[in-house]
C-alpha cells in the first residue's frame, strides 16, 4: 500500500512538473535525462559543447566533439523509482554530420498493488516507460546547426501497453565569438501508434516548442541561460478555484496578496522561463557548479503554508577530455529532492 500510494504521488507530481501535464501521455519525456539538465533547473537547451547528454533534448548540439562519446546518467526517485538514460556519439565526417542513439528508461516498481473502486486488494502489477531515441546534425559554416531526433515511445501500465512515435526538431546558433547561443526546439512532435485499450481514444504527445540563449561573459568565467517554454501556447496556469485567497511569489521574492490581473499576467509570464547558470572553475574549466531556477514548478508545488526549495536546483561536474562526472539535485517538495548522477566517458582518441 506504501508503495502504491507513493507512486500515485509521483505521478502527480510529475504531471504538475510539466505545467500543463495530464493532458499527454508519455510525460515521463519531459523528466531530467541528464545530472547537467537536472542541475540546470530541468532544461538547459542552448550551449554546444561536449556534453552528449544535452543532445537527447536538443539534436541541434550534436557536434563532432562528442564523437565516440559514452554517457549514462541515473535519478534516485523515491520507493524503488528509477529514470535512466544512456546514449552514444559519433561523428561521421564524409557526411559532415553528428549522429547520436540513446535509450530513457523510467521504472515506477513492479509490486505496485492493484485495488478495485472499493479498495479491495486485487494483487501487483507494474508500470514502466521507454523511449528508444535516434538523431543527426549537421553544422553549416561552423555556426548554424540543424538537428531532428526520432523517438519510439513504450509504455507500459498493469499488463496495458501504448506505442507512440515522436520528433524533436532544432536549430542552433552561435555567433563569432562562440560566447552568445540561441536555440528554437520543437520538443516531442509526433502521435500515438496505438492505445492504451481499445476504448481509450488517441491521447496527444508531450508537446513543447521552447526557445533559449545561452551567453557566456567575455571578463568572468560564468555563463547563464535563459529557456521560454510554451511557445505554442499561453496559458500555462491551473484553473484554481481558491486562486483569489491566495499569494503570488514573484521572479525577485517579492509577494503580493491579491491576485488582480495584473498578477496573473505576471504569474503566467514567469511560468514559461528557466533560468541557470554555470560557474567554470580551474585554467581549463574542469569544475563546473551550477544552479537554476524554474518558476513554473516553484509555483505547481509550491505549499500554501510553507516555502520550500522547489524549483531550484543546483548540481556541479568535474570533465576532462576523457571524462566528466556530473550531478544534478532537483527540489520538488518539502519532503525531498531528487539527486542524479552521470558520467560521460570518450572511448576514443583524444
Amino acid at each position: 500500500m506504501r508503495n502504491y500510494l507513493l507512486f500515485t504521488c509521483f505521478l502527480f507530481s510529475f504531471t504538475l512538473t510539466a505545467q500543463v501535464g495530464g493532458i499527454s501521455a508519455y510525460e515521463f519525456l519531459n523528466l531530467p535525462n541528464s545530472a547537467t539538465v537536472a542541475g540546470m533547473g530541468g532544461h538547459h537547451i542552448a550551449l554546444m559543447d561536449d556534453d552528449l547528454s544535452l543532445a537527447a533534448r536538443n539534436p541541434s548540439l550534436l557536434n563532432p566533439l562528442m564523437h565516440q562519446r559514452f554517457a549514462l546518467s541515473h535519478a534516485f526517485h523515491p520507493a524503488g523509482i528509477s529514470n535512466s538514460s544512456l546514449a552514444y556519439g559519433h561523428y561521421r565526417e564524409a557526411a559532415k554530420m553528428t549522429f547520436q542513439a540513446g535509450l530513457q528508461f523510467a521504472s515506477y516498481g513492479n509490486d505496485l498493488v492493484r485495488r478495485d473502486n472499493t479498495g479491495q486488494d486485487l494483487g501487483t502489477f507494474s508500470a514502466s516507460d521507454y523511449a528508444l531515441t535516434v538523431g543527426a546534425a549537421r553544422q553549416f559554416e561552423n555556426r548554424l546547426s540543424l538537428g531532428a531526433n526520432l523517438k519510439l515511445v513504450s509504455s507500459q501500465l498493469a499488463g496495458y501497453t501504448s506505442i507512440g512515435l515522436a520528433a524533436d526538431l532544432a536549430v542552433h546558433y552561435v555567433d563569432t565569438s562562440g560566447r552568445f547561443g540561441i536555440t528554437l526546439l520543437a520538443r516531442n512532435a509526433g502521435r500515438q501508434l496505438s492505445t492504451y485499450d481499445d476504448l481509450s481514444g488517441q491521447e496527444p504527445m508531450p508537446f513543447e516548442l521552447q526557445i533559449g540563449i545561452n551567453k557566456e561573459l567575455k571578463y568572468l568565467p560564468f555563463r547563464f541561460s535563459l529557456i521560454y517554454r510554451y511557445l505554442d501556447r499561453w496559458n500555462v496556469l491551473f484553473d484554481d478555484p481558491d486562486a483569489e485567497d491566495e499569494t503570488i511569489f514573484l521572479a525577485l521574492g517579492e509577494e503580493q496578496s491579491t491576485r488582480g490581473a495584473g498578477a496573473v499576467f505576471l504569474d503566467n509570464l514567469a511560468r514559461h522561463f528557466v533560468f541557470n547558470g554555470e560557474l567554470l572553475v580551474g585554467k581549463q574549466r574542469n569544475l563546473r557548479l551550477r544552479f537554476g531556477y524554474n518558476h513554473g514548478l516553484r509555483r505547481e508545488l509550491r505549499l500554501r503554508d510553507f516555502r520550500s526549495g522547489a524549483g531550484y536546483t543546483f548540481g556541479f561536474a568535474f570533465r576532462t577530455k576523457r571524462f566528466s562526472v556530473a550531478y544534478g539535485r532537483t527540489n520538488y517538495h518539502l519532503g525531498g529532492a531528487v539527486n542524479q548522477l552521470g558520467i560521460d566517458v570518450g572511448l576514443g582518441k583524444r
